[in-house]
């Protein structure tokens, strides 16, 4: 499906961004694999999809540094030979009270999550529009639809993704370049275990009504439709991909407990 395509996936030494890179290789794609920190993770994936027969890189750079994130893209290009797919998947999350928060902890999460994508995309673009067509794919994430607590840093800069996605898409689709982006829920990355104290993926099955949390080629698989001519006529819009977290109105019923175990008529009063 992306045979001979020239892809760049930010954030690709782990998690969302390392499954969603290995995708677009198994599909036939030659890959750029930005990492921040994870090397190994990153130098793995490339070694794992270079014997499939493509294309592939592992690049640095550090978001929170301006300079850096303008050198990755023309690196990407220099050894892509271009970019036709660019996938905005780096990010960092943070979660703190909302008068604890620091300047220089919201300035790093602004800087990281929305200023970095936005200039890397705008260096990209220069690419696309000498070949004439291209696909954005930026990475949020269901903060920005739904609210938690002690999130109103990372929040933000989801939602601000999400607004720049549309916008973006509007400037740029007469340009023949598609801006969509991809929400996803609960997913299985190794930064829960690192992060987390005795994380129990078990129990977070309990609150997704498909019933189990999300692998990265789940968001990867989405990603690759996005690129893809099938999804020609998508433009601005952000995907939900969450096994229904957003869909469940959390009202004091369990999931899959029926209406009258709880108010014994079926019928809900105030909704």
């Amino acid at each position: 499906m992306m045979s001979g395509k020239k892809v760049l996936v930010t954030g690709a030494g782990t998690g969302i961004g390392k499954g969603i890179a290995i995708e677009f290789a198994r599909q036939g794609a030659d890959v750029a694999f930005h990492y921040g920190r994870s090397a190994d993770g990153a130098l793995a994936a490339v070694k794992e999809v270079q014997s499939w027969g493509v294309k592939a890189t592992a690049l640095n750079a550090d978001f929170g540094q301006l300079e850096q994130v303008m050198q990755l893209c023309n690196k990407a290009a220099d050894f892509l030979g271009g970019v036709d797919v660019l996938v905005n998947s780096a990010g960092i999350t943070m979660n703190l009270p909302f008068e604890q928060v620091m300047p220089e902890q919201f300035e790093k999460l602004y800087n990281v999550n929305v200023r970095a994508p936005f200039f890397l995309t705008q260096r990209a673009l220069p690419y696309m529009l000498k070949q004439g067509r291209g696909v954005i794919i930026n990475i949020t994430s269901i903060h920005a639809f739904s609210g938690l607590q002690e999130h109103s840093v990372y929040a933000g800069t989801r939602g601000a993704i999400v607004s720049f996605t549309r916008q973006l898409a509007m400037e740029l689709a007469p340009k023949n370049i598609r801006v969509n982006a991809i929400a996803p829920g609960p997913v299985m990355v190794e930064n829960h275990y690192k992060v987390i104290k005795n994380y129990d993926p078990s129990a977070a099955h309990k609150n997704i009504p498909a019933g189990f949390i999300a692998q990265p080629a789940d968001i990867a698989g989405v990603a690759v439709f996005l690129a893809s001519d099938a999804a020609r006529y998508i433009l601005g819009q952000t995907l939900i991909v969450d096994g229904g977290v957003t869909s469940f109105m959390p009202i004091g019923l369990g999931i899959g407990q029926p209406m009258d175990a709880k108010f014994g008529t079926g019928y809900v009063p105030g909704l």
